[in-house]
């Protein structure tokens, strides 16, 4: 990678602003096609959300837990050409009031729950409680919940991460939200159902710079910053930040949430038995630890855990997700029509440059359909 002023005075295809995936994937394509390209980005690391940091022999997820996992064939393929991916798979362990609950649910969950052992008795008690609970009409996420998994499961392992999540009670929530909450009839606690799954081995890191091998690459660098100082000229800009912000909020501020970690290094093996466990009460401030150890099963004399805390959005902080209500798909339509008409120049992708959720598999297809289209 070239760093600095190695790579300010001459004339680029295309500049791409964050090193995350779907910026690294598109400047692999676009490099590997000819074309020129410069990445930057803001933070001081290449990686965006997914980086990855040695600590005590133990790679951790410094933005939250990330496990690849995926049913499409190419994009399985594209990221084993930059990594070895483990076998892991991810059972999440869920904690209410101290009991322990296997998440997705499933007849794990429901044996806890109500001591049946068969598929046809869990849905009996699922049903019965629908239809006690006698939601007509569907106003809210709560209601919606409850007419999808009933009133045992909501109130033990939905409602108070949601609302953790939210920072709002669910009765206030859009039942968007939850578009689907689904219920596993066997003892299957994978937490995917998807065909490949596992961890890059070394880490997400590493994975990301063979990605960007070959190719100019300045973090720490803000993009109005960096445009206002360069001397190289771009022919093209790949954004992968927040569209709102790129054009000054002119329109109105997009709404997002944040999260916040604190992380310690402990001085024993190991801490929970497990790479995740949610809690899903409300009174526990966290939504849930991360043990980083179990990820790719590091055998080490000390761990290393991350709690995890929902945090509403404010400039400074990382817009984690965001909030696709009504209002604010309509928002982001209007600056989606203003950037075709006074930016054609600028190609808005990502998780923030095109609002919407997105999985890490989902993020990497996307970058590839562009570079296909675009190269």
């Amino acid at each position: 990678m070239l760093k600095g002023s190695e790579a300010h005075d001459k004339t680029y295809d295309y500049l791409v602003v964050g090193a995350g995936l779907f910026g690294a994937t598109f400047a692999r394509c676009a490099a590997e096609k000819g074309k020129s390209v410069m990445v930057i980005d803001r933070r001081g690391h290449v990686g965006g959300n997914v980086y990855t940091e040695n600590v005590e022999g133990i790679n951790v997820h410094v933005y939250g837990a990330h496990i690849f996992h995926t049913s499409d064939e190419r994009v399985w393929k594209y990221v084993n050409r930059f990594a070895a991916f483990n076998d892991y798979v991810n059972r999440v362990v869920a904690d209410y009031g101290g009991e322990r609950y296997s998440m997705p649910f499933n007849m794990y969950t429901f044996e806890k729950l109500w001591g049946v052992n068969t598929p046809e008795a869990a849905k009996a008690v699922i049903d019965a409680q629908i239809k006690e609970a006698g939601i007509a009409e569907i106003s809210n996420l709560e209601e919606q919940a409850i007419s999808m998994v009933g009133t045992d499961v909501y109130r033990i392992l939905v409602k108070g991460y949601t609302e953790k999540q939210w920072g709002k009670p669910a009765s206030e929530l859009p039942p968007s939200i939850i578009k689907r909450l689904p219920l596993r009839f066997s003892y299957d606690d994978n937490y995917f159902n998807d065909k490949y799954q596992g961890i890059p081995i070394g880490g997400y890191t590493a994975m990301v710079t063979r990605m960007l091998e070959g190719i100019p690459v300045e973090t720490g660098s803000e993009y109005r910053d960096f445009i206002a100082d360069a001397d190289a000229v771009f022919k093209k800009t790949v954004y992968t930040g927040m569209i709102d912000e790129f054009f000054d909020f002119k329109l109105g501020r997009l709404g997002y949430r944040s999260l916040r970690f604190e992380t310690e290094t402990l001085d024993r093996e190991d801490f929970q038995g497990n790479a995740v466990v949610n809690y899903t009460s409300f009174d526990v401030p966290y939504t849930r630890i991360i043990e980083h150890k179990y990820f790719e099963k590091t055998v080490s004399p000390k761990t290393v855990i991350s709690r995890e805390y929902p945090d509403g959005y404010a400039p400074g902080k990382e817009a984690y997700y965001t909030v696709n209500d009504e209002a604010n798909d309509a928002l982001y339509a209007r600056y989606r029509k203003l950037a075709r008409e006074e930016r054609p120049d600028v190609i808005f992708g990502g998780r923030l440059g095109e609002y919407k959720y997105y999985d890490m598999d989902k993020v990497i297809a996307s970058a590839l359909k562009l570079a296909n289209e675009e190269l």
